[in-house]
Order: structure tokens, then C-alpha cells, then sequence
């Protein structure tokens, strides 16, 4: 029973590495019309990959809720699910970043030809993950309360990228895909917003009480709201929602 909630752990790596198999699989696609103009999409299966990182969060989610229910929680547990959520929620997402660089780049004249010097950044979300994890393991005092954005909400909101990409109706959005100073920052936002000791809310009850809560159920209705409204664009939103009410109820979420 014990090794149960390492199972989901490692079901959490499974889907972060088949995450980046399809944010990998194919490269920019050029494509033409019959009248000879070119447009770029990113890569066609990308959405999978962001699929398979939104089924890693959903399994991290379970391993805890099933170390809790077995009592099995331990300390490799623990080291396991960093381990994971570095794959899933760092490696993978910024790999999502680094195409989309890549797109941005060959939507300019002889973009397809950037030196790869200039897609590095995107590797600098891994590496914020993992400052983050670690610093967040050698700390016991975040159990109702973030010091910075939590691995996973960082990871899940690069994830959402692709499917406003390819789904979305709003062209406005769409064109942004194709910004890489819109990349830069995001790459240095979510660095800075997971190494950074703001203090954010967890998405935990300590209580049933409205006042004690009254930021959570703040965030679930707006997000019903967005989700409804926007589709994928909801996620964005709803994260920097999320951020706002931190700060706003600082002194609740902790």
C-alpha cells in the first residue's frame, strides 16, 4: 500500500515525458496556397502535448489525495513528485515556449534560420521550476499558503497556449502567438513568478467558512465564469485572477 501513491507519482513523469514526445514530434510546418502565399502553423500535435501535461496535473493531484487516504506519505514519496513535476510541469512547458519561439522567429524574413542562441530562454522555465521545487521542499510552511507560483500552475498555464493557438476564434490572440518580445516575457513573468516568495493562495479549505474562503470562491466563480465565456482563453485569466486575489487577501492565504 505504501508504494500506491509513488505509482501515481511516476504515472506523472509517464505523461510529462510522452508530453514532450509531441511537442517535439514534428518541427514548423510551412505551408502554401494555390495562389503561392505562405502562412506557419507550430507543430500539429502539439495540443497533445498540453493534453498529456493536463493528465500529469490531474495524477499529481491524486497522488497526494492518495497518500493522505493510505497514510503512505514519506519523504522519497516527497522527492519523487518533485522529480515529476520538474518533467511535466518545467521541462515540458518550456518546451512549448521554445517552438513557439520557433514560430515567432520564422514569421520573420530569414526567421527560420535564428541562431538557436536565441530559443535558449525558454529553457529557463525548467530551471525556475526546479529552483522552485527545491526551495519549496526544504520549506514546511506552505501547506495553505504559496511562497511564488506552485510548479504545476506554472506549467499548466504554458500548457494552455497551444489550445487557445488552435482553437481559439480570437485573432487578436492568435496573432500574439507570433510575438517573441510576447515570449520573453512571459518566459521572464513565470521565472520570476515561481522563484519569487509572493505570497499565493492554495487551493485548500482549512475551514467551511465564506470570510476564511471568501478569495477561493472568488476564484471558482470567475473561472466558471471565464470558462464559459472565453474556452481556453479562460486560463490566462483566470491565472492572473488568481495572482490578483493573492495579493489582494495576502493576509487570508496563508
Amino acid at each position: 500500500m505504501k508504494h500506491i501513491p509513488n505509482l501515481f507519482t511516476l504515472i506523472n513523469l509517464f505523461f510529462g515525458c510522452i508530453a514532450i514526445i509531441y511537442i517535439l514530434q514534428n518541427g514548423i510546418i510551412i505551408a502554401s496556397d494555390e495562389s503561392g502565399s505562405q502562412w506557419l502553423q507550430i507543430p500539429e500535435k502539439i495540443w497533445l502535448g498540453s493534453l498529456f501535461i493536463g493528465l500529469a496535473a490531474v495524477v499529481d493531484f491524486l497522488d497526494g489525495f492518495v497518500a493522505r487516504l493510505f497514510k503512505a506519505t514519506s519523504a522519497l514519496g516527497k522527492q519523487l513528485d518533485s522529480l515529476a513535476d520538474l518533467v511535466s510541469f518545467g521541462v515540458a512547458p518550456g518546451l512549448i515556449v521554445y517552438q513557439f519561439l520557433r514560430l515567432s522567429y520564422a514569421a520573420e524574413p530569414n526567421g527560420i534560420e535564428v541562431p538557436v542562441l536565441w530559443l535558449f530562454p525558454a529553457l529557463l522555465i525548467p530551471c525556475a521550476a526546479a529552483y522552485r521545487l527545491g526551495k519549496f521542499n526544504l520549506d514546511d510552511s506552505q501547506q495553505y499558503g504559496f511562497k511564488g507560483v506552485p510548479t504545476p500552475a506554472a506549467g499548466l498555464l504554458i500548457a494552455s497556449f497551444p489550445l487557445i493557438y488552435h482553437y481559439s476564434k480570437n485573432d487578436d490572440a492568435i496573432k500574439l502567438m507570433y510575438n517573441k518580445w510576447m515570449w520573453y516575457g512571459i518566459i521572464a513573468l513565470i521565472s520570476y513568478l515561481m522563484i519569487s516568495s509572493l505570497p499565493l493562495m492554495a487551493l485548500k479549505f482549512k475551514n467551511f467558512s465564506v470570510k476564511s474562503n471568501l478569495p477561493k470562491l472568488i476564484l471558482l466563480l470567475a473561472a466558471i465564469i471565464a470558462g464559459i465565456l472565453l474556452k481556453w482563453l479562460a486560463v490566462p485569466v483566470v491565472f492572473i485572477i488568481y495572482i490578483i486575489l493573492s495579493l489582494a487577501f495576502k493576509n487570508k492565504t496563508t
